[in-house]
């Protein structure tokens, strides 16, 4: 059997990682800044990695780059084998004490205000060692990070649906009909759900999974497609604040309504009859995480921490 003219050259990981960056951006300037190097260096470690491997695994262009049939074969490997190494640090990590080291928590805006101040005292006070790292991001780039490693652990609204993430839940909570003073619907209990058929119903932005919630509380309540519903906040104190100005009425989640409506008094609070509207809140991680079970203790002393906000502890996490 000849000899390979290439046996014994062992492609690096930082030509590996800049190779499957460029298969996916398929372009060199994006590629490059995903991982904070220049072009000439991106460009160098590719050349570098097709003369070790001896195969031309891009066809550059003067618009575009593109993937030879080398190419598209060789990053679903490049992929898997990065993968491997990072599930080989992963494990190294987890071999040291548990709650050290650094874990990158995502939050979605409309949690992060209103627990994350317990979170952090639960932090501070039971796991000082422990180095966190809070990123606040809409859901679907908080999956994204957590499906490629940027991200640890993620506190969010449930369920996802998600292949490859299992939750942790934490609690329920009901949500609140958020009014003018002057509004018939204010100060009210009881409130019947089909009232959100025809009321002129202030969301979030596209995006936001809480926009998703309310509205498919509304549908459930009977609302069709056609009835007005105006988007015009990107966070929810904006959001308060058109109600406020009498534009419409809004849902929060009980864990927003004091720290959202208590320093207005143009704002009153309705609430809904049994079984209120509710969304469930949980931590969530790639399913066989090394850290598995700190992430599951972590979340039962959360479920702790949280008995003094106005929410349905889900106990022993079902």
């Amino acid at each position: 059997m000849s000899k390979s003219p290439h046996k014994g050259k062992q492609p690096s990981l930082a030509q590996l990682r800049a190779f499957a960056a460029v298969a996916e951006h398929l372009h060199f300037r994006d590629a490059a800044a995903a991982l904070g190097m220049s072009q000439p260096a991106l460009s160098g470690a590719v050349s570098a990695l097709e003369e070790a491997l001896g195969v031309q695994l891009l066809e550059r262009t003067t618009r575009k780059v593109l993937l030879s049939p080398a190419g598209e074969r060789l990053a679903v490997r490049a992929k898997a084998v990065l993968d491997a190494v990072g599930e080989l640090m992963e494990e190294a990590e987890a071999a040291q004490a548990p709650f050290t080291g650094v874990l990158r928590l995502g939050v979605i805006p409309t949690v992060a205000p209103y627990l994350l101040p317990t979170v952090l005292r639960l932090v501070h006070d039971r796991y000082p060692e422990l180095d966190l790292q809070v990123h606040e991001e809409q859901t679907h780039s908080l999956v994204e990070g957590l499906a490629g490693g940027r991200l640890d652990l993620l506190l969010l609204a449930v369920p996802l649906g998600v292949p490859g993430v299992t939750e942790l839940p934490l609690f329920d909570e009901d949500f609140v009909l958020v009014a003018p003073d002057d509004h018939p619907l204010g100060g009210r209990a009881g409130i019947p759900r089909d009232v959100l058929r025809e009321l002129e119903l202030l969301l979030l932005d596209e995006g936001h999974c809480l926009r998703d919630q309310a509205l498919d509380v509304c549908r459930e309540a009977g609302r069709t497609d056609g009835a007005a519903v105006t988007t015009t906040a990107a966070g929810l104190a904006t959001l308060v604040q058109l109600v406020a100005g009498g534009m419409g009425v809004t849902l929060l989640p009980r864990s927003a309504v004091t720290v959202e409506t208590g320093r207005n008094p143009r704002l009153a609070t309705g609430y809904f009859a049994d079984p209120a509207p509710s969304r469930r809140v949980a931590l969530a991680m790639r399913t066989g995480a090394a850290r598995a079970a700190e992430f599951a203790e972590l979340a039962q002393a959360l479920r702790g921490a949280l008995a003094g906000l106005p929410v349905e502890v889900v106990r022993d996490g079902r």
